[in-house]
């Protein structure tokens, strides 16, 4: 069945053309991807597809009854309500039909009504949609989404208005899902999550019955969910089937035939031509006439355009300088922030002996807030360390880059900030620089300010590739970045011959690039030898032995129970009871503390990056508090157990 049906749609934005003539259709239960360079016009196809922008031509049509639902890049809430409360409003549809069925529960009390079998067949109808559709496990729907997206249960009660721009993002995320629409459009799904929310993502979609039209650069996630891939490029719609992968082989031989086609056209052309301006006075000048007529025909109406490829990034990156074989030691480090007002210090991260090598490529992992960037942040001297130290190498030069961006003057304009380099180069050779990342004509004059988040990461990029480090760190380089880009990115980075440590939530990245990770849990950065792919396997066997473990553990417990004497009364006693009741009350607070610390440190993070000096502190002190409060419950439930065991 057709769920959507689009027919030669075209949109402008005043004069200029996004895309044209653009026609394709959906069937219910396909998942498809939606792709092409920034500025190619996806977000705005989604908008229109949900009905909240307008084409200039042609139509787009869903099948009538079903639900659509939307999700943009960008989630600003103006709701006063809660995060709990604006789930709730996302299953609406469930309380409607709760509704209708408690008023048909009601009518079937008058079984004497001469439509009551009636009745009771449409009640079963309805009781069986609502449970189809979860109603029964709303709740619980609810409390698993928000917790796989990142959310703790002290922010369920929490206004929305209070969040950041990342976790309304998430929360409207959550919210969509839960949603549960007929067809669904996703703009940068996988924008402010984790990678272990990535993960549950991937599988929800991939499982879920509905029918997605996605648009995102993360490679890894399109190629695990989709199975069909739209292109815009140059203002036109390319089909292609298949996910990710498939899509690049299959656009790869589509080009070079239409290379090819081309290049037989222009080499046909091109005799012809010699024929013509040969014979043309001769004896076969009829001949050369009729073969000029017919080449003009050609060129009017059925001339081949030689197939576009995009620009593409040209980056260059050089390590003039060699360094030791040994380029940084981590040793006995300890991360995190020193509270001015206290003098108390607030610990992130400990390193007990970590060593980065020269040529090595190593992805520094862990989950939101868990002090990636400051790691990274304390390992570029801009945030001091707390204890232990780290040390560089013999000629060890490090080049940066920080995921705000924030050496960047926002007053100045895109040249201006190239002319600023050290060492410094002139007009021509920035120019050419900027070239390269795809900044030409009048782009370099645009100021910072105003350039979009892509615009600023190719910027940044420009900068680092001035630079002969030896050493790169950096910090999420893929955000904003389209995958032609990153692509580009990774090119260059494997060919570059010194060391590099890098964040990014792009798997797809981490997998072409990294030969070792370092993965910040629970407080400590430990390493693991092999690239993402092969970690996530390992995790997921080890969740696979925990779980058979458990199953067995529940049957000896199950045999053991029934095997076992019971007490003179049959019951457990009253202190046992007792003790039972409060392990299960200390488990629920000791849980919901790591929650709250595990949020505290996301908080800490991004005061961090955004350098927000009063708000660290605060946040610190928060932190101390909240940490001796955890440590007695932990005790508590520790010794309780033991008595237990």
């Amino acid at each position: 069945m057709t769920l959507l049906r689009v027919s030669n749609l075209t949109k402008y934005y005043g004069a200029d053309l996004i895309f044209k003539d653009m026609s394709f259709q959906v069937s219910r239960g396909e998942k498809v991807a939606l792709v092409g360079v920034n500025g190619a016009g996806k977000s705005t196809l989604l908008k229109i597809l949900a009905g909240l922008e307008e084409s200039d031509q042609g139509e787009a049509r869903v099948a009538p009854g079903l639900r659509v639902a939307y999700l943009a890049q960008e989630t600003r809430f103006d709701s006063k309500r809660t995060l709990w409360q604006e789930m709730e409003a996302a299953l609406s549809h469930l309380s409607d039909l709760q509704t209708e069925i408690g008023a048909l529960e009601q009518s079937l009390h008058d079984t004497a009504a001469p439509d009551w079998a009636e009745r009771l067949e449409h009640y079963g109808e309805l009781t069986a949609r609502f449970e189809h559709a979860g109603g029964y496990l709303s709740e619980h729907n609810i409390m698993r989404t928000l917790q796989r997206l990142g959310f703790v249960e002290n922010q369920h009660q929490q206004s929305l208005s209070q969040f950041s721009g990342g976790q309304k993002t998430r929360a409207a995320l959550a919210a969509t899902l839960l949603s549960d629409p007929d067809l669904l459009l996703l703009d940068e799904p996988t924008n402010h999550l984790d990678l272990e929310a990535m993960e549950w993502l991937d599988d929800f979609l991939k499982t879920w019955p509905g029918t997605l039209i996605v648009v995102s650069h993360d490679r890894h996630f399109l190629d695990r969910v989709t199975k069909r891939t739209l292109e815009i490029a140059f203002g036109h719609l390319e089909d292609y089937p298949g996910g990710y992968n498939r899509y690049l082989q299959l656009k790869a031989e589509r080009f070079e035939r239409l290379m090819k086609e081309y290049e037989a056209q222009q080499a046909f052309i091109a005799r012809t031509e010699e024929f013509i301006r040969r014979y043309k006075a001769g004896q076969r000048s009829k001949e050369a006439q009729g073969r000029e007529k017919r080449l003009n025909r050609l060129k009017e109406q059925s001339l081949i355009a030689r197939p576009k490829d995009p620009g593409k990034l040209k980056l260059l990156l050089d390590s003039q300088l060699r360094s030791g074989d040994l380029v940084l030691t981590l040793d006995k480090l300890e991360v995190g922030y020193k509270d001015t007002t206290t003098r108390s210090q607030h610990l992130l991260v400990r390193a007990d002996k970590l060593e980065l090598r020269r040529g090595e490529r190593v992805a520094l992992m862990g989950p939101n807030g868990s002090g990636k960037t400051t790691l990274v942040r304390t390992l570029v001297g801009n945030l001091p360390v707390l204890g232990g130290r780290t040390r560089l190498g013999h000629n060890v030069d490090i080049g940066y880059y920080a995921q705000g961006h924030e050496w960047l003057n926002p007053d100045a304009t895109v040249l201006q900030e190239i002319l600023r380099l050290d060492p410094p180069i002139g007009e021509e050779r920035a120019r050419s620089l900027l070239g390269r990342f795809l900044f030409s004509g009048h782009d370099v004059f645009k100021q910072v300010c105003d350039l979009s988040g892509g615009e600023r990461s190719r910027l940044a990029l420009a900068q680092l590739t001035h630079t002969s480090s030896n050493l790169l760190i950096l910090d999420e380089p893929t955000n904003h970045l389209d995958i032609d880009a990153r692509e580009a990115l990774e090119a260059v980075l494997k060919e570059y011959p010194g060391s590099i440590l890098f964040v990014s939530h792009d798997r797809y990245f981490i997998d072409a690039l990294a030969d070792k990770l370092w993965i910040i849990g629970d407080g400590y950065l430990t390493e693991y030898l092999g690239n993402y792919s092969d970690f996530a396997a390992k995790l997921e066997k080890e969740r696979q032995a925990t779980k058979r473990e458990r199953s067995k553990s529940n049957d000896r417990r199950a045999e053991n129970t029934a095997a076992s004497a019971p007490s003179k009364n049959g019951r457990p006693s009253l202190e046992e009871r007792q003790n039972r009741k409060l392990l299960a009350q200390l488990e629920a607070e000791v849980m919901r503390l790591e929650q709250e610390i595990a949020q505290l440190k996301s908080n800490l993070e991004a005061a961090s990056i955004a350098q927000d000096v009063d708000k660290v502190a605060a946040l610190g002190r928060q932190y101390v508090e909240l940490e001796e409060t955890y440590n007695r419950r932990y005790d508590d439930w520790a010794q309780l157990v033991s008595i237990g065991d």
